[in-house]
């Protein structure tokens, strides 16, 4: 069974194109496995606590160690990393706010950044250990960035996830939606039809 586990970001919920494009793909993923399970996050609606240092130190600490307090500070970053590290797939709806992910991205990456858990520091440098597992990630954006000096969302997010082992990445854009409407509109028919070529 396929386990895929979708992150959305949009302000918008439901209604942000990054949002709904990752659902179109899920949806249409779900068309095609069936017996596929989703866990849905929607980081806008319910956002992680940008991380603070009780939390990052509660999660370094020994499981059977912890205070009680240790223990509840450290429970949403063990679920999000138990998240991730049972998925086959990683969906994630990535819009572009001011130049990069949004913040409640960010915190997310924070929380599953575990050394010793989903990397780890070796005489060679870092080594990722989330493998064997494939990534698309839907960028939308109100400008058009790709190839140009400001594109830090795509190459940030790439080196994150290679980061942690993720090397299987597919990136999706719809760019320039708030370029005119013809524009919007090109992008997102193009974003779809990369969606029916990657499901297919």
């Amino acid at each position: 069974m396929t386990a895929v586990l979708q992150i959305n970001n949009s302000v918008f919920g439901d209604d942000g194109q990054s949002s709904q494009l990752a659902d179109q793909f899920v949806a249409q993923l779900r068309e095609r496995t069936p017996s596929a399970s989703v866990t849905r996050r929607d980081l806008a609606a319910a956002p992680l606590r940008h991380l603070p240092a009780e939390r990052f130190s509660a999660a370094l600490t020994d499981p059977q160690r912890r205070t009680a307090e240790q223990a509840q500070e450290a429970a949403i970053a063990d679920t999000v990393i138990e998240e991730l590290e049972a998925a086959d797939v990683l969906v994630i709806a990535a819009p572009v706010y001011n130049f990069n992910v949004a913040s409640t991205l960010k915190a997310w990456f924070d929380h599953v950044a575990r050394a010793g858990r989903t990397f780890r520091y070796t005489a060679d440098g870092p080594e990722g250990l989330l493998r064997d597992k494939t990534a698309y990630i839907f960028v939308t954006s109100g400008g058009q960035y790709a190839g140009t000096e400001l594109d830090f969302q795509v190459p940030y997010i790439r080196h994150f996830l290679a980061f942690l082992g993720i090397t299987d990445v597919h990136f999706i854009r719809a760019e320039g939606l708030a370029m005119g409407e013809e524009t919007s509109r090109e992008a997102l028919e193009a974003a779809g039809r990369r969606i029916d070529r990657l499901v297919a």
